[in-house]
């Protein structure tokens, strides 16, 4: 009798490819995002949580824009292809997907850093603590 991982087959291999090749259109991840914003990062990265969360702490080189505030006029001041990565408390959390979705609907390319906040601390990387700058 199979088990529950083998009772259905696996993809066949070019589906698979397809398909893991997509997710990394929609996603990223914290070790990338770290990697880029030790030089000069070629997106702006989001943090879609509450002002009070993020100033508990968030991840250096973020800005806070709540997914709630995400609307076209406070979009205006980056350019039309810049690239926005979003990202919020983790998996347990879908603001990083909501901040994605408003965005996208403004038609702003947009990727998710997975793991959020919990991610980055798994992955051992600082916090920065405060507000953000007005």
């Amino acid at each position: 009798m199979p088990s529950p991982v083998t009772a259905i087959a696996a993809a066949p291999s070019e589906i698979a490819r397809e398909h893991f090749s997509a997710e990394f259109t929609f996603e990223t991840d914290c070790w990338d995002v770290h990697d880029a914003l030790s030089r000069v990062p070629d997106f702006v990265l989001l943090d879609v949580r509450s002002p009070a969360l993020f100033a508990a702490g968030h991840i250096p080189g973020a800005i806070n824009l709540p997914h709630g505030k995400i609307v076209r006029s406070k979009m205006q001041q980056w350019p039309d292809e810049t690239l926005f990565v979003t990202y919020c408390a983790g998996p347990h959390c879908n603001g990083a997907a909501r901040g994605a979705l408003r965005l996208a609907e403004l038609g702003r390319p947009v990727k998710i850093m997975a793991g959020g906040i919990t991610g980055w601390i798994d992955e051992g990387f600082e916090l920065e603590r405060g507000v953000a700058a007005a």
